[in-house]
């Protein structure tokens, strides 16, 4: 009988699942205090370090869905339960955010040179501002220069920047959700805000293009059109506009999708009425927890003094700068702390760390609509500010100081 029960793709995306579901059932049992992905994070590092295969993710086949094709279509879905009034709203959160990673830079370079080797400061600075592409910039730079520890050391924070950023967003977003739900309960949202909300829904029944009729717009009809509008951001991506330069097709994509859902050609929570966002969002998380495979025990040993120091140092100049900035914006200070620390994982750990509080607090759909409403588009914005555009500026800085 044992001899039957051998590992092969379907084995490895039950493993994948469980360790998926496990953070899920944390974070629902904790109310979100513990997010999930923190969780699931943990738990992949243990179990990598413990035997799980090091390709459970791609023998799972999830790398082509989350290394790419998600990402995207993920992306394009967030744009259709936003508005472009709410993103225009955001113009203090772009403004905390970049205040912080500022003031992440500032207290990183001058104070982490006293505790540490100065090497390890300007190859950790970078990732922790932002994500992938930082990292593989500031290792690059690293082993040109003969420095592969080093190197080391840049993918390393990327890897575990995550499990500081996790908990303190929960904490942050938990409060700030709670002031909001305390208040949408009381009554306390102001009578003009009832009334935009009410013209804004009316608004979204006038769109330039009639819906499809509902026996033709099928689950694969939204996600041929979201492919569209997804195909038409990577071709955006590739076009340089002078001196600004290309603009991240992952900004294309939320863009577009709020754009082509105003004028009516995509459904609004496109993923949501196709049941496809949880497939989707799942092999992308995935895929982000597939960097992990490379932290060995021995990686962590050889670097977690300086990884914490400048974690630490970093983050704390980081909410600093971000609580004081929030004072002269107007902008709630746990709100602008959540939307700043979501350089430490960016998109989706962003969407999910924002929706599993939102379950968690919300009491019924209306609720939950207002959180979401009030809390997604912060948190989507602070990711796309610190992750997607600032960090790729502050690494090419950075590599020259080698």
């Amino acid at each position: 009988m044992l001899e039957v029960l051998k590992y092969n793709f379907m084995a490895a995306f039950v493993l994948c699942a469980l360790l998926y579901v496990a953070g899920e059932w944390v974070s629902t049992i904790t109310k979100a205090w513990i997010p999930s992905v923190f969780v699931t994070a943990c738990l992949m590092l243990w179990c990598y370090w413990h035997g799980l295969p090091k390709e459970v993710v791609t023998n799972a086949m999830l790398m082509p869905w989350g290394g790419a094709m998600a990402i995207f279509l993920l992306i394009v879905h967030m744009g259709t339960i936003i508005s472009f009034k709410q993103l225009m709203e955001q113009w203090k959160v772009v403004v905390v955010a970049l205040a912080g990673l500022a003031g992440m830079c500032a207290v990183g370079y001058f104070l982490c040179p006293l505790f540490m080797d100065r090497a390890y400061m300007i190859a950790g600075l970078p990732p922790l501002t932002g994500g992938i592409i930082a990292a593989k910039l500031m290792r690059d730079a690293a082993v040109a220069k003969g420095l592969t520890a080093v190197g080391v050391y840049a993918i390393a924070v990327y890897c575990v920047q995550g499990f500081a950023g996790y908990p303190l967003t929960a904490i942050f977003l938990q409060g700030e959700g709670r002031r909001l739900i305390k208040d949408f309960r009381a009554g306390k949202v102001s009578a003009a805000e009832e009334e935009q909300a009410v013209k804004a829904a009316a608004a979204t029944k006038r769109k330039l293009l009639p819906p499809l009729p509902k026996k033709f717009d099928s689950a694969v009809v939204i996600l041929l059109k979201l492919g569209i509008v997804g195909y038409m951001a990577t071709l955006l991506g590739g076009v340089s506009f002078g001196p600004i330069g290309k603009i991240s097709g992952a900004i294309w994509c939320l863009l577009l999708g709020v754009f082509f859902t105003s004028i009516g050609f995509l459904d609004e929570n496109s993923l949501g009425k196709a049941n496809s966002s949880g497939i989707l969002m799942f092999a992308l998380m995935m895929y982000i927890f597939d960097g992990l495979k490379d932290c060995t025990p021995q990686m962590l040993g050889e670097i977690i003094t300086p990884l914490v120091i400048l974690i630490v140092i970093g983050v704390s100049g980081m909410l600093v700068a971000s609580f004081f900035a929030a004072k002269v914006v107007g902008l709630s200070w746990p709100l602008a702390l959540s939307t700043s620390l979501t350089a430490l994982y960016g998109f989706p750990p962003n969407a999910v760390l924002t929706e599993s509080i939102c379950k968690a607090l919300a009491e019924n759909d209306e609720e939950m609509d207002y959180l979401m409403g009030e809390l997604m588009p912060p948190m989507l914005v602070g990711g796309f500010t610190t992750v997607t555009i600032a960090s790729v500026f502050i690494a090419g800085i950075f590599a020259n100081f080698f």
